[in-house]
């Protein structure tokens, strides 16, 4: 309707064109006085007969799912989901409902969605817990805790059966990712004592997170043993790994190492990449750099290829201890061996680099990850200034700070700050007011301390007139500054007998 609609309209505007004593006719009409309506009134016999209009085409279920799936505007699809409801002899079921749901959750619409869901209630179909695992997982990704539980208390009355395993391991799993120990808890001692709950392995895999999550690996190793006496579950891969994050968590390295070889020798269960990285990591993080390369070796000699995560880590290792050098030779080995590096890769290497005062090494990687399609973040970008800011080099840091978004890279007001924070530490005061001008005019405000320094150093230097610029630039935006900074403004301006400012400042001050 919108194509034929926008047609119309141009052809219309060309019409103006031709003579006023023509008289034009779109194709549109042309077509329709050529062939009558189905619903126009026709002749038979001499005989006039009002044709009956056709019938309106009926919308089906799988129509209705399509149409709201398409439907970006999640009133519009409550609308449509209304709308065929109306339809004789049309009843919504699990497919309807489904997609409805899930599209009001994502444009989080949550209000709407406990009425749709107590309009569930009424209905005669046939539910599934899908729809309310799907809701549980949306809820959780908006830190709606309380509403996950709520999910899945509704499996029940709603859809008439105890939810499955599924749905508990999916439950709970949510809150212990998010780090509700104490709901996951509450969850737990409601599901042993209402539903009777026969834990299969993946369950006892959450509950082993569930322990290490809290810092009680002891109780974590319980449960394993109690998995060993299950007919149902076993310790797998999963189980191990989790212990052994939590050992390291703790500092109890040399313990993971002995889980490790027990899961090998005793249960011959082979670990794979995201098993090593947990000790790549533990090892570089508590500085224990060359452990770390013995695994990588060890994954090597056994027939397990690094992967990107494994080197990053290892490459983040030897930057904590300052072994430039040594990152940048793993970084080039991640090469030699086909992967390309990612940007955390990347950002962990220029940060190295830039740390050690060789930015430029830090700027030429910049423009490798250009070359090779690697998008840099705001992260990378940060790097980069805080590096430049270091060396001295601020001017630079100014003109990549103007021209980066041109690029396409996307800029927080953090890596505004940092150069504008050296800007006024160092005193470069015509700089920091050019800078100044850029930030807001992208509607980004400098940190509260360092607006009020900014004009403060302004003040200090006799410039008055471009600190009640500046000023004046950061009231449009919200900014208050503190009492001791208008004092001073304004005594500079009456110093220098410019009376008139010093009122506009005092009524500004009023107005605050």
């Amino acid at each position: 309707m919108k194509v034929i609609g926008h047609r119309r309209c141009s052809l219309c505007s060309s019409s103006r064109l031709f003579s006023s004593s023509v008289q034009w006719i779109s194709p549109l009409h042309y077509q329709s006085r050529s062939s009558p309506r189905q619903d126009a009134a026709i002749e038979i016999d001499g005989t006039t007969v009002e044709e009956v209009p056709r019938k309106r085409k009926y919308i089906s279920h799988e129509a209705a799912v399509s149409l709201i799936k398409q439907e970006k505007d999640a009133k519009r699809a409550l609308e449509i989901f209304n709308k065929v409801s109306d339809q004789k002899g049309f009843n919504h079921n699990n497919s309807t409902y489904a997609v409805l749901l899930h599209k009001l959750a994502l444009c989080k619409k949550f209000e709407t969605v406990d009425v749709v869901i107590h309009q569930m209630k009424y209905e005669t179909c046939k539910f599934h817990e899908g729809i309310f695992i799907n809701l549980m997982k949306h809820y959780s990704k908006s830190s709606l805790h309380e509403k996950v539980l709520e999910m899945f208390d509704a499996i029940l009355p709603i859809v008439r059966e105890k939810p499955s395993l599924n749905a508990i391991s999916t439950c709970l799993n949510l809150l212990i990712e998010a780090k509700q120990i104490d709901l996951a808890r509450e969850f737990l001692l409601n599901v042993q004592k209402h539903l009777d709950l026969k834990p299969n392995t993946c369950i006892f895999n959450i509950l082993v997170k569930y322990h290490c999550r809290k810092g009680d690996v002891e109780a974590a190793f319980v449960v394993v043993e109690e998995m060993r006496k299950s007919i149902v579950s076993y310790p797998n891969l999963i189980t191990y790994s989790t212990l052994m994050d939590g050992l390291c968590r703790c500092g109890r390295l040399q313990e993971a190492i002995d889980l490790f070889e027990k899961m090998l020798a005793e249960d011959q269960i082979p670990p794979d990449a995201l098993t090593y990285n947990i000790l790549i990591n533990a090892f570089s993080r508590a500085g224990k750099v060359d452990r770390a390369t013995n695994i990588i070796d060890f994954m090597k000699k056994n027939g397990c290829q690094p992967n990107i995560v494994n080197y990053t880590a290892l490459m983040n290792g030897f930057c904590k201890e300052g072994r430039g050098e040594d990152a940048k030779e793993v970084f080039h080995e991640m090469k030699r061996v086909g992967l390309t590096p990612d940007i955390v890769g990347y950002t962990t290497l220029i940060n190295s680099f830039c740390r050690a005062g060789k930015v430029d090494e830090g700027i030429e990687l910049l423009e490798e990850m250009k070359d090779k399609g690697c998008k840099a973040d705001d992260v990378t970008i940060k790097v980069i200034l805080g590096g430049l800011c270091r060396a001295s080099r601020s001017s630079e840091a100014f003109d990549m700070l103007e021209r980066l978004p041109y690029d396409g890279i996307r800029l927080s007001k953090e890596s505004y700050r940092i150069v504008l924070n050296f800007l006024c530490k160092e005193g470069e005061l015509e700089k920091a007011m050019e800078l100044l001008g850029l930030m807001l005019a992208r509607g980004f405000v400098p940190h509260f301390a360092t607006s009020n320094e900014l004009i403060v150093q302004q003040c200090e230097a006799g410039k008055a007139a471009d600190a009640a610029m500046a000023l004046f630039g950061l009231l449009e935006m919200g900014f208050k500054p503190e009492p001791q900074t208008w004092s001073l403004l304004i005594d500079v301006i009456c110093r220098e007998r410019k009376l008139l400012p010093a009122f506009q400042l005092l009524d500004e001050l009023v107005l605050q």
